[in-house]
């Protein structure tokens, strides 16, 4: 890529390295601590890997997933060396986020299927069918209980518990929300990014074609419009929630919006509109330290095998 740090490729001894700081540490992307040391304002990605998904460890270890054919793509956010973890089933890997027990939870799309993945060796650990009928599992989001999962296509979320110890669950545990009281679903994508409120005891979606913010008592089953003061999120995608502060990734517009929420979720103010002059239509984000990290999705970008993708870093 012109004017740009060519990626490098793990050598064996670094990849070693790697999954052992992986190994070692484990942390959602939104509970990393401060990372020590520089990191990199631009990580490659492989040619024609069509990003979607981050997801970023306590050491430094950003997760990215593949539209094209479901890869999970490793890179060190201290050098930018990388290299593909998880060769892909053949269908896309669209959001993903890491666990505690370094598993790496990741949202199928049109195959209607959730996956976890071993991190450290890229095995797939379980995977389940959320459902048979046309579906985009578009997003995911750890609570303290078990995974949530977002569906562009349908009007309801899909929930795997998760034991106390990390027990994954069988198929039959899987439950099934829907998106009522005042969701609005209309032709197209709808429900997309996920996160948990400030106070964690609920959930915020966001739909990413009215560009209006949902709070999901999942308990309840109950949603509601969140009161943003009449700002609308278009092409709402990614959601990250640090502290009272909600980042939500517009895709199409090539930003971040940055809202003051209340605790519980049920208003915000617009106080902030992050970019980058390397954004090409970033879709999810992660944090780690005092950088926010957005792979580039390039959707207007006619995708090849040599079409360049990258992960850019930005201040928060």
């Amino acid at each position: 890529m012109s004017g740009r740090t060519v990626a490098r490729t793990f050598t064996a001894a670094t990849l070693t390295a790697l999954l052992a700081l992986t190994a070692a540490g484990a942390a959602q992307a939104a509970g990393s601590p401060s990372g020590g040391g520089p990191v990199e304002d631009l990580i490659e990605l492989p040619d024609g890997f069509q990003p979607e998904g981050i997801a970023i460890d306590a050491r430094g270890t950003a997760y990215v997933g593949s539209l094209a054919d479901g890869d999970i793509y490793a890179a060190d956010v201290h050098t930018g060396a990388g290299e593909v973890i998880s060769q892909g089933p053949g269908t896309p890997s669209v959001g993903l986020t890491i666990d505690r027990h370094d598993r790496l939870f990741v949202a199928g799309g049109p195959s209607g299927t959730a996956r976890v993945v071993d991190a450290a060796t890229g095995e797939i650990l379980a995977s389940y069918q959320l459902t048979t009928n046309t579906s985009f599992v578009n997003d995911v989001v750890l609570t303290q209980d078990g995974a949530w999962f977002t569906d562009s296509l349908q009007a309801q979320l899909y929930f795997l518990p998760v034991g106390p110890s990390g027990a994954l669950p069988d198929a039959s545990e899987i439950r099934t929300v829907t998106l009522g009281d005042e969701w609005v679903q209309v032709a197209g994508f709808n429900a997309n990014g996920i996160a948990m409120t400030p106070d964690h005891r609920a959930l915020l979606v966001v739909n990413s074609s009215t560009g209006t913010l949902y709070r999901v008592d999942p308990v309840a089953e109950h949603t509601i419009a969140v009161d943003l003061g009449g700002t609308q999120v278009p092409n709402g995608d990614g959601l990250l929630v640090l502290g009272r502060k909600l980042y939500v990734v517009q895709n199409q517009p090539s930003q971040v919006a940055v809202f003051a929420m209340a605790a519980q979720g049920f208003s915000g103010r617009l106080v902030d509109t992050l970019t980058s002059p390397e954004f090409d239509i970033p879709t999810t984000v992660a944090r780690y330290g005092d950088g926010l990290f957005l792979p580039n999705a390039r959707f207007t970008t006619p995708p090849t095998p040599d079409t360049e993708y990258w992960v850019t870093r930005i201040e928060r």
